[in-house]
């Protein structure tokens, strides 16, 4: 007989509560007992992702019910939870905070996935006053199970008393607290944490996971969330989407960017990708060029910190400017978009030549970000995702509309999809994991050679 699993959602009553820093921590504490940890994310962040792959050992998965449907979240958790020993799920904002009410909140997840949540509190100003506080977030929605709440910033154990005292009389068992410690600060921006090269994220990370266990009754945690064992290996993708790409078979070399430059990635989304190809990865930071290939995506990510070192890339910019101009099928989101461009501008106001596929030009100076879910319609196709950044385009430039897009209540915004030959591009994050037919459609809008491969790139001698 297998041994019992965990299966926890963290959560709190609002932002700036402490969820990232106790899940990082908890990741790489229950990594250290010998466990397989499995970590996901409520909502589209993909920075909190790539902060659990280094906690947990293994990529973080997002958990979003507007971007995708139910049935493929309850198909990305089964089948990751089953392979891990401990799932640990953190949440959004606050607890029932989603982008219309409830809807796509970390409460509504924890419903659909029936996961049990667990709170952390700021207790900084906070003592018995916690009691309604968590009595409210216990009760107010059925549907879900608070079974246990974890303290920040408690540095004496009266203090610690009190909130003891405080969860006995609200219903849910008090699992212990985290001190304040300045040595365990991230550097933070919105919508998750900043990757920083002058952060030693490893060491804060180990660090919280020698701190918690001091503090924070793991064990008990544990047994509070045992689940039943389900060694069941579920599919990524739906039965509907399985047998949409069995009908559609590809065999593409597809090329992805993934350095310090471009690493915004829904991990889904390549697994999806891999249904059409190969997926092979390559740096347009240190790379000499791109290699040979049918399908080049290139992710968001700080190209604007970098704008530099991928201008001083020449052989790699002349490379995919010539795949590009010669009709290779290429996709670009966010920062992919602004390296497809024809320039960037940084903070300073200095402006760097970029490949120039796009006729656009992007700033981050005077930046003002831009946030939200995004809805497109293309050709009769609804595909979701999210927009978040703070450059923006530095001279208007609209083409003929290639496609709508709206936010999450339906309202049009101005986020455009470019098209300029078989290369396309937006400022919005879409999540096609649950939605193949996006992937299928910008195949199928490329002109191809007589031979049904995509141009390759000239390779600078």
């Amino acid at each position: 007989m297998s041994a019992p699993k965990s299966s926890f959602l963290i959560s709190a009553p609002s932002s700036n509560s402490g969820k990232t820093t106790l899940t990082l921590g908890l990741l790489r504490a229950l990594r250290d007992r010998g466990l397989e940890v499995q970590a996901f994310k409520c909502g589209p962040d993909y920075i909190d992702t790539i902060h659990h792959g280094t906690a947990a050992g293994r990529p973080g998965l997002n958990l979003d019910t507007f971007m995708a449907s139910e049935a493929h979240m309850r198909e990305v958790y089964e089948r990751y939870a089953s392979r891990a020993d401990v799932s640990v799920t953190e949440g959004v904002m606050g607890l029932f905070d989603g982008a219309d009410k409830m809807k796509g909140s970390s409460a509504e997840i924890a419903a659909l996935l029936d996961i049990p949540v667990v709170l952390v509190i700021n207790a900084r100003s906070m003592a018995y006053s916690a009691a309604p506080l968590i009595y409210g977030l216990k009760n107010f929605y059925p549907g879900i199970r608070v079974v246990g709440a974890i303290f920040n910033f408690v540095n004496t154990e009266s203090h610690y008393r009190f909130l003891q005292d405080a969860c006995v009389d609200a219903g849910v068992e008090a699992l212990g607290y985290l001190p304040k410690n300045e040595e365990l600060n991230i550097p933070s921006r919105h919508l998750g944490l900043h990757i920083s090269a002058e952060t030693d994220y490893e060491q804060i990370v180990q660090k919280l996971a020698e701190i918690i266990p001091r503090t924070v009754n793991l064990e008990r945690l544990l047994e509070l969330t045992a689940v039943s064992s389900n060694d069941e290996n579920k599919p990524v993708l739906s039965r509907e989407n399985q047998s949409y790409l069995q009908n559609n078979p590809r065999n593409l070399r597809i090329t992805v960017a993934k350095d310090e430059a471009f690493s915004f990635l829904y991990h889904q989304n390549i697994a999806c990708l891999r249904a059409f190809g190969e997926v092979q990865w390559f740096s347009p930071l240190h790379d000499r060029a791109l290699p040979e290939t049918d399908f080049l995506y290139l992710p968001g990510g700080y190209p604007e910190l970098f704008a530099r070192q991928l201008s001083g890339n020449q052989t790699m910019l002349e490379s995919i400017r010539n795949y590009c101009a010669n009709g290779g099928l290429a996709y670009a989101e966010c920062g992919g978009l602004m390296y497809l461009g024809r320039e960037i501008t940084d903070g300073e106001g200095n402006a760097f030549k970029v490949v120039g596929a796009l006729d656009l030009l992007t700033t981050i100076r005077h930046s003002k970000m831009t946030l939200g879910y995004r809805v497109m319609h293309w050709d009769g196709l609804e595909i979701r995702g999210h927009e978040f950044h703070y450059s923006s385009l530095k001279e208007p430039f609209v083409q003929a509309p290639l496609a709508t897009m709206t936010n999450a209540r339906g309202i049009p915004v101005g986020t455009q999809f470019f098209r300029a030959k078989n290369t396309f591009a937006s400022y919005a994050h879409f999540y096609w994991a649950d939605k193949p037919e996006f992937v299928q459609h910008l195949i199928n809008k490329t002109t191809k050679k007589a031979d049904g491969r995509q141009p390759k790139a000239d390779s600078p001698q």
